[in-house]
């Protein structure tokens, strides 16, 4: 009910005793002997008492960076100084090259970041000058040199153990493979602990090298398929738009499908990759580079090192939202970036973040708009939809999906992405679906399950999620699957729609060894195991509906117009703050709500005490955003409610506003029932609009539900997840309530300290239209 998903481990349904078995006939345990040694490694090292693990260094990165952050952020508050001045050119730059939602904070935390992670690359590549040579380093490097470096510095010698413990782990590997995995375990780590709101915000995921592979196979399949051409021919372009670590990019260099002679071009030209994240990016180019220096070397035992000319550091959709790219403080990267705008991109590969939004206000973690992008969505997906809802439509991944489309700009291509599923059959996606059969020639998709968030024999069908970590456990809940959209101009007739589904039952490891044995598109297609789609009218691909249930009379018309059986209907309460707002004792309930309203009372206190004044609601919600304390056991955030913060809007305690409430099923709960402290409250207050008021509603669930449809009849006001999983539930009341008196609640007079209470006339809510079809 309170509008927040709840992350869990889904090997509590999957793995019940009741799930289909996993040992396979046939098999017999395998001597595994990598796994052996780690065993006997780590228990020497135990018992010599020096055992050393990254996640401790983890937690020291993490106080050692927001050290940094302190000193930064001290250094530059001298008004007028060299030092403010610098970091003043810096942050401008940085707002044009990434996007203008970037603040001083997050400014301050890629100097933090650069600080911390030049000596582990210094570490991991002895020979390779990147940090000299990478045009944003020497970028950073100069703004640092204004600032008091030498002061700075001095926090990361509490490092120096940590910076040696690479040096050690590195210089024993001579491939670039093996220093892949220790760059990804830094990532991971890294970002866990020391910048946890950036990874919500940003949807970061590691994406498995089996489904790299077959993202790329798949990209030289239809390349030679359809267009007769090779990825390795010269002029066709191939760009990873949000490149992380740069694993796609890597792996396509290791291929094989480059072929030597091709191997400086493409590198140096036809490559492309952005990274909007500091530390990834400068992961990624060093990897890259590393990569490439290793395979020139095959050939070329003196080859030299070289930078990669392709990666810049932007955000890719704001890259797009204008055309003037100039920079004085980043020179390099701008020109690189308005070189890349200027390229015919054929191929498209990668991850895209998922991200639909922040869980909570009080992560601050919003995501950013893009008015031009979010424009063509609303012109293409939206407006093509059936559904009132679209906010899914404006995710990260199918931001991402538009923006390809587009990059194409017309041309022939390939965009090859691995992404949320959700898409494939949500009903909100119904205009997606459309749109991309109309704007491609062909449609694959391989479906690889692992929605977590659903339970009992659904979720064991679903298997494991692809991105969970720890062998399976936990991770991200999304399903997934890897798209292929192939766009040729000249084709005439209607798009092919291909469709594969991995399987039930199964785990992490067992789907990634399918996507590996298929290697590619062509796999799944000598294994004859493609399903054809066509498409229904209405955009369905999976599960299509049956058109003769709009023979039937509509319980509740929303926007009216048409017989209905229901005048009014509405969605259950939401919240967004439950452990707050409801309570299964009065007394509880109200002690906490008390304590709420004080904190938030507090935070207005301190807000206005500044005598603060913004240009207009925008600037007025961000600074709230950065300035309102996060702390959850003090107050529960939502949107409108730091609204109203920022509109000097009071809360007032009520006891009488404690209403007994259906938060479950068969399970009353009291609820304070407020429409500042209740983030949606829709239609109840004319279904129950006081306590004694009778009313009964039965109460649906919505489409996107994720279990067998059931029907409930409550006489409490309802919770919006009545039951969970059921995609929220809509109600139909048995009669409406309308105040016959518009100044109910208000204080008559001067001369009174009461309010007068407020009188309702009761109407049915069934139509006589409809009452009198049945």
């Amino acid at each position: 009910g309170d509008g927040e998903t709840q992350e869990r481990d889904i090997n509590s349904d999957w793995e019940r005793t009741d799930a289909k078995p996993v040992n396979r006939p046939g098999e017999q345990g395998k001597f595994e002997f990598e796994e052996y040694s780690r065993a006997i490694l780590a228990k020497i090292v135990k018992k010599c008492g020096t055992r050393t693990y990254w996640t401790d260094w983890s937690r020291a990165v993490a106080d050692i960076a927001q050290k940094h952050i302190i000193r930064i952020t001290t250094a530059i508050e001298n008004a007028g100084s060299e030092a403010e001045a610098a970091f003043e050119r810096f942050l401008t730059e940085i707002r044009d090259d990434l996007n203008d939602s970037i603040t001083r904070a997050e400014a301050i935390e890629m100097l933090a970041q650069h600080l911390i992670t030049r000596p582990v690359f210094e570490a991991l590549f002895e020979s390779y000058a990147f940090a000299d040579q990478n045009p944003v380093s020497r970028a950073l490097e100069g703004v640092l040199s204004v600032l008091d470096r030498e002061h700075i510095e001095k926090e990361s010698k509490d490092l120096e153990s940590f910076y040696a413990n690479v040096r050690m782990r590195a210089g024993g590997l001579s491939d670039a493979s093996a220093k892949q995995r220790i760059i990804r375990e830094l990532y991971e780590k890294f970002f866990a602990a020391a910048f946890p709101a950036l990874v919500k915000r940003m949807g970061i995921v590691y994406t498995p090298v089996e489904i790299v592979d077959f993202i790329i196979h798949s990209v030289e399949d239809v390349l030679q398929d359809t267009f007769g051409q090779s990825i390795s021919d010269e002029g066709v372009h191939v760009i990873d738009p949000f490149t992380g670590t740069g694993t796609f990019i890597t792996r396509l260099l290791q291929s094989g499908l480059i072929k030597p002679q091709d191997m400086a071009r493409k590198f140096a030209h036809e490559i492309h990759a952005n990274e909007i994240i500091l530390l990834a990016y400068y992961i990624a180019a060093i990897n890259i580079e590393a990569v490439f220096h290793d395979q020139m070397s095959q050939t070329d035992s003196e080859a030299a090192y070289q930078p990669f000319p392709g990666i810049c550091l932007t955000d890719t959709f704001q890259l797009y939202e204008k055309d003037d790219l100039a920079s004085e403080v980043m020179v390099d990267n701008s020109g690189r970036r308005t070189r890349q705008k200027a390229l015919p991109i054929q191929v498209i590969i990668g991850n895209p973040p998922y991200s639909v939004g922040q869980k909570s206000e009080n992560d601050n973690a919003a995501n950013v708009a893009y008015p031009a992008l979010d424009g063509r969505i609303s012109d293409t997906y939206a407006a093509r939809s059936n559904a009132k809802l679209a906010k899914g439509l404006y995710d990260s991944y199918v931001r991402a999906v538009r923006w390809a489309t587009d990059r194409l700009n017309g041309r022939r291509g390939v965009v090859a992405f691995v992404t949320n599923a959700g898409w494939v059959d949500a009903a909100t996606a119904d205009g997606m679906r459309k749109t991309l059969a109309d704007e491609f020639t062909r449609i694959d998709v391989f479906h690889l399950r692992g929605n977590g968030r659903t339970s009992g024999e659904r979720c064991r069908r679903e298997g494991h999620p692809i991105f969970a970590a720890n062998g399976g456990r936990g991770g991200s809940l999304t399903p997934v699957s890897i798209v292929i959209l192939t766009k040729k101009p000249d084709h005439t007739g209607p798009t092919a729609i291909r469709f594969h589904d991995v399987g039930d039952y199964l785990t992490r490891d067992e789907k990634l060894k399918r996507v590996d044995a298929f290697k590619s598109l062509n796999g799944i297609t000598q294994a004859g195991q493609w399903r054809t789609i066509t498409p229904d009218a209405h955009g369905d691909w999976l599960s299509q509906r049956d058109d003769s249930f709009n023979a039937f009379i509509p319980m509740g018309i929303k926007d009216g117009g048409g017989m209905a059986l229901f005048d009014v209907f509405s969605l259950g309460v939401v919240t967004a703050r439950d452990a707050w707002a409801v309570n299964a004792s009065r007394a509880g309930l109200l002690s906490n709500i008390g304590a709420m309203i004080a904190s938030y009372e507090g935070e207005r206190a301190r807000l206005a005490a500044l005598g603060r004044t913004f240009a207009n609601s925008d600037a007025r919600n961000t600074f709230v955003d950065s300035f309102v304390t996060d702390d959850p056991r003090k107050i529960s955030w939502s949107r409108a409610l730091k609204a109203d913060l920022g509109r000097n809007k009071p809360l007032t305690f009520d006891a009488a506003k404690a209403v007994r409430c259906s938060y479950r099923p068969f399970t009353p709960q009291w609820l304070y029932f407020d429409r500042q402290l209740n983030e949606m409250v829709y239609q109840m207050p004319r279904i129950f609009p006081a306590p004694g008021l009778e009313n009964r509603v039965i109460a649906v669930p919505g489409r996107c539900m994720s279990h067998n449809f059931s029907a409930l009849t409550v006489s409490n006001i309802p919770d919006l997840n009545l039951a969970p999983n059921m995609g929220g539930y809509q109600c139909f009341p048995r009669y409406i309530y309308t105040a016959t008196d518009p100044d109910a609640g208000r204080i008559n007079d001067l001369f009174s300290d009461q309010a007068r209470a407020p009188t309702y006339v009761r109407t049915d809510a069934i139509t006589d239209a409809g009452l009198k079809h049945f």
